[in-house]
């Protein structure tokens, strides 16, 4: 399917379920994308192994692509970008949500600014029915290149794509917990522009399990590939990767009510 014409001006919203994915939650983002001021022409999601009967009962009403096991966000959804037929591609993960004017105020945007590859959103934070801080990210091309040194510059959940610049710098590449950081830092690579609207667009869970998933030794390795990568990349020097490396782990070693004050302090923007 990746070798046919793409249906201008469409898009696609891609998710992923895996077995820790809840009914509840996948309902509530399915939800938030039926209720779009501007429908997706189609909702894709990817089975990432064995689901739970009652999230496979949700998933009768849109169209899935099924893993035989779970082999990780950056597997499935690259499998996931094999079969999107559309000009855009929506990110929105299974726990989070999508305010109603979000693909409206997207694809309006893309439809002004052709050379952008990639737009994220603001996104509010929730914990179940709290709400928490908003996280911005640089909006403007030139400050995403520069965060891109330190960190991933786009709220994944959030991001609206032109499929075929993903598809032309690789789509996807397992590398556990920042497959879509490495996705943002090939496309710079490949001089693509990315953009962040400053408006929060998109619900982003975050509670304690989420940032306590962030501490494990996978993590600290993909942590180091990805330095690796953005060297090869050509984005930073192997000093500056060693710096990284360091102080992203230290953060990464702090008990999680701590984790949970730095990261407001980095991320969270009144205005």
């Amino acid at each position: 399917m990746a070798d046919q014409p793409l249906e201008p001006g469409a898009v696609t919203v891609l998710m992923s379920v895996y077995r820790n994915t809840t009914a509840d939650e996948l309902k509530h983002a399915l939800d938030s994308i039926n209720a779009q001021t501007r429908p997706a022409e189609r909702v894709l999601v990817v089975k990432d192994g064995p689901v739970e009967g009652d999230v496979e009962k949700l998933l009768r009403v849109v169209d899935t692509v099924t893993l035989a096991q779970n082999s990780g966000l950056g597997i499935a959804l690259q499998e996931g970008l094999k079969h999107v037929t559309t000009e855009f591609v929506a990110r929105l993960d299974s726990d989070d949500a999508a305010f109603p004017q979000r693909l409206e105020q997207q694809l309006a945007f893309m439809a002004d600014h052709p050379d952008v590859a990639a737009l994220g959103t603001a996104v509010q934070e929730f914990d179940g029915d709290t709400l928490g801080g908003i996280r911005r990210l640089p909006e403007t091309h030139d400050g995403i290149a520069r965060y891109v040194k330190i960190n991933s510059p786009l709220n994944h959940p959030s991001v609206l794509m032109r499929t075929a610049d993903v598809r032309a710098v690789g789509g996807y590449q397992p590398m556990h917990n920042m497959e879509d950081y490495d996705l943002w830092a090939r496309l710079i690579a490949a001089g693509k522009k990315l953009h962040n609207l400053h408006e929060p667009l998109t619900y982003f869970r975050v509670n304690d399990a989420q940032l306590a998933r962030r501490t494990t030794k996978e993590t600290r390795r993909a942590e180091w590939e990805m330095q690796r990568a953005l060297v090869r990349y050509g984005l930073i020097s192997w000093p500056r990767a060693g710096v990284n490396f360091l102080v992203r782990n230290l953060y990464r070693a702090l008990p999680v009510s701590t984790m949970r004050r730095v990261y407001s302090q980095l991320f969270h923007r009144a205005d």
